[in-house]
């Protein structure tokens, strides 16, 4: 992958995870690209390609369920699936994330398909409001036509779920820096399935590794420069306290891994004995097919190479490296 590659997407990505809110200047939703249809045709096929998106690649109910974070994988709670719930990340706990499921009162029951497929890609939500971008929805520009309407179908088909949660209270320091976004005016495609690292970078987009496995980006709204995928971003909430590995391919990183490693450690939440935090989403990546995770695997080691030792399993030491605190952190 050439660099110019790289730093294209890595700033398509930054660019919307930088924090805030601002309401759009038209309450009229309109549709996004071609996605011109009130209803996307539920084909079998839509159902099961939106199936796999949001239960294996994009990993929706991770964050729109409450979740037992002390079982494996952090499930989403009996009946709380994809409905909603108060962002649990110390910090964040003003966020208020959407029920995702069909109801009419609580959830998008009320909401045409293009405006789902507006809020996925777009971030621009029914009352014409911008969604924080905790949603990644610049990320989600990049997902094909196809697919978000194949999300759509497969949201659908949720059991709808009534759980009214309290409006979501900004800070208004955050909520007046969100650059305007453009609206979608292009088809969006897939990348070839026969390019390993094209298809890995899609997927690893739609997956959004590069929001927790960069500093910068969330608590600052842009990361570091050379830190990509770099690591050392804290994470406190019930999961405990976690930094976010370093996986690029430098041996501080991921150069260890090899394929099988990698697959092996996405379907069990193990590398080897050493097990992973369930606020990495490994039981979502999980159902990946082996063919996807090769790909994503491909596009990790195609990273350029970052020195940064990070280690959930030494004392946590101040990083001159990434300048927080970490285990390891006094190594760099």
């Amino acid at each position: 992958m050439r660099c110019n590659e790289l730093s294209a997407l890595l700033l398509i990505v930054t660019l919307g995870l930088t924090p805030g809110c601002r309401r759009n200047g038209s309450e009229t939703v309109q549709p996004s690209n071609g996605l011109t249809a009130s209803r996307f045709e539920p084909t079998p096929a839509r159902l099961e390609r939106g199936r796999y998106l949001v239960e294996a690649v994009t990993g929706c109910f991770h964050c729109h369920s409450a979740n037992d974070w002390k079982k494996p994988g952090a499930p989403p709670l009996e009946g709380q699936k994809g409905a909603g719930t108060v962002f649990p990340m110390e910090g964040f706990t003003w966020v208020v994330v959407p029920n995702l499921t069909p109801d009419d009162r609580t959830g998008i029951g009320q909401m045409t398909d293009p405006q789902i497929a507006r809020a996925i890609r777009e971030g621009i939500g029914r009352d014409g409001r911008r969604l924080f971008p905790l949603m990644p929805y610049l990320n989600y520009r990049q997902m094909s036509d196809e697919d978000v309407a194949s999300v759509v179908v497969y949201l659908r088909s949720l059991e709808p779920v009534s759980n009214a949660l309290p409006p979501m209270q900004m800070p208004r320091e955050i909520a007046e820096h969100l650059p305007p976004v453009e609206p979608l005016n292009q088809p969006v495609v897939a990348p070839d399935r026969n390019d390993p690292i094209a298809w890995g970078r899609y997927l690893v987009t739609l997956g959004d590794c590069f929001t927790c496995h960069t500093v910068g980006v969330i608590d600052q709204g842009r990361p570091q420069p050379g830190m990509e995928f770099a690591g050392g971003m804290v994470f406190k909430g019930p999961w405990g306290s976690v930094a976010a590995a370093n996986i690029t391919p430098d041996p501080s990183g991921i150069s260890y891994y090899d394929e099988t490693l990698f697959i092996e450690a996405m379907r069990t939440g193990h590398v080897k004995a050493r097990a992973l935090n369930p606020l990495m989403p490994w039981a979502v990546y999980g159902k990946m097919t082996d063919g996807d995770l090769k790909a994503v695997f491909a596009f990790l080691r195609a990273l350029p190479a970052v020195k940064h030792r990070v280690d959930n399993t030494e004392p946590v030491t101040p990083c001159a490296r990434c300048g927080k605190d970490h285990g390891a952190g006094a190594f760099n």
